[in-house]
């Protein structure tokens, strides 16, 4: 079953190029058959077969060497990658990851696409829930006992946000600004990035693309929130900051934009948006935006508002862990044996991190590694922390026997991880001894 569902999504992923290459007659059809009514149908049996394809091996398993648990696998040749993982724990103790999917193949400019897996066994195996057509870029969380999906409704969409009260199995829809039609305009932009609730409100960071279509600098950050006990999908109980402008002789010239952020407590329970930076060659930088304990304005001070963060400049997720008294993050840090190359796109080491302050990180050990930087990536992760360890959902490109992934970029798994005692890790621990990294 696996290998014939798999034949089929590169089958018909073949016609599909072939017809969409091929110069129409006047009338534009062909066989009787509209062409572009034709692709679109080639394009919907082909999401029906990947979709039953992700099922089968999320069910199954893949085997090979791909660190973790594999959720799903998706070959490159089909044209459909897989992205934005997000990881949630329902009440009960099941955990649900939810992934996207991007690429020539899938349909991330119409309409977007993202899949839902749950697990019984705290990670073991996984199962397919659901599909949820109109999400993006979305996190996946659980507040007030319910599980949301926020995000937008395709690439540069809306923001939509839905519920779910049967663990990720039916969603509700956003049809209108009453039901998780939160911004309409179809211009925003975010990924699976931290809720937190901080003095009765539960915030969330997003960023628009309306401004001049400057290269790197189309993303301007913004926050949102809500009070905790209202309901979230009605737009009206949601209030927004202003957005921010960047300018691009920030850093000495060498500022290439700002986003994905996180909203976090600083240490003194002010609020901050912290930004992944686009800085090259080097990579290594954070922003830390300013906002308002009521939500309607953010500042940025360019003087004091960078920081040294290692792989600060691809995607990261910070969250505060009460019993340590730290913030936490899992960044794609480069080495030293790596530097030289596009740091934005060096993917290929994970690594553990800690700090007091936000402003100030410690390389606690390095979790996941592999010495190729051109087709393999850990990137994306999203995690929480259960206990004594921190669970992790990762946009993973690895081999898997089918010509491997496209490039680090365009991920052929989504995998799952455990790491253990988090707290305790050091250098003792890592998988790339401390002198690679100092």
């Amino acid at each position: 079953l696996l290998a014939m569902t798999g034949w089929v999504v590169v089958f018909v992923r073949r016609i599909e190029i072939a017809a969409s290459a091929k110069k129409p007659p006047r009338n534009d059809r062909v066989g009787g058959l509209c062409l572009s009514g034709g692709l679109r149908l080639l394009r919907r049996l082909r999401l029906v077969a990947m979709t039953c394809l992700l099922g089968v091996m999320g069910s199954v398993g893949w085997g090979g060497e791909v660190p973790g648990v594999v959720v799903v696998h998706s070959a490159a040749e089909t044209g459909i990658y897989v992205g934005s993982p997000g990881i949630a724990i329902l009440p009960g103790g099941d955990y649900v990851i939810k992934y996207d999917l991007y690429g020539p193949g899938s349909r991330e400019y119409e309409k977007g696409d993202t899949i839902v897996f749950g697990s019984k066994d705290r990670g073991a195996t996984w199962e397919h829930l659901s599909n949820v057509e109109g999400q993006y870029w979305s996190n996946i969380f659980v507040h007030r006992g319910e599980l949301y999906l926020m995000g937008t409704d395709r690439q540069g969409g809306a923001v939509v946000i839905r519920r779910s009260r049967d663990g990720g199995v039916t969603w509700t829809e956003p049809s209108d600004p009453g039901h998780g039609l939160l911004l309409e305009e179809k211009r925003y932009h975010t990924a699976p990035v931290p809720m937190v609730v901080h003095r009765g409100r539960i915030w969330r960071a997003m960023e628009d693309t309306r401004m001049p279509m400057r290269a790197g600098h189309k993303f301007r950050p913004f926050v949102m929130s809500a009070a905790v006990e209202a309901d979230l999908l009605q737009g009206r109980n949601w209030i927004y900051s202003n957005r921010l402008w960047d300018d691009s002789k920030w850093l000495g010239g060498k500022f290439g934009g700002w986003l994905e952020g996180n909203v976090v407590v600083g240490p003194k329970g002010e609020l901050v948006n912290m930004m992944r930076v686009d800085f090259r060659p080097v990579g290594g930088k954070a922003a830390m935006i300013e906002v308002s304990q009521d939500g309607k304005e953010c500042r940025f001070d360019p003087a004091t508002g960078f920081i040294d963060m290692p792989g600060g400049n691809k995607k990261f997720t910070v969250r505060y862990d009460e019993q340590s008294k730290m913030y936490w993050t899992l960044t794609n840090a480069v080495l030293p044996e790596h530097r030289g190359g596009n740091a934005e796109r060096t993917r290929n080491t994970l690594a553990l991190m800690r700090s007091a302050d936000l402003r100030k990180w410690e390389i606690r050990s390095i979790v996941l590694y592999h010495p190729d930087v051109a087709r393999h990536g850990f990137q994306y992760v999203d995690w929480l922390i259960e206990g004594a360890d921190m669970v992790v959902a990762s946009r993973t490109a690895y081999d898997d026997g089918m010509g491997g992934a496209h490039n680090q970029h365009d991920a052929n798994y989504i995998t799952f991880h455990r790491i253990e005692n988090f707290r305790e890790m050091g250098w003792v621990d890592s998988v790339v001894s401390s002198a690679r990294v100092f």
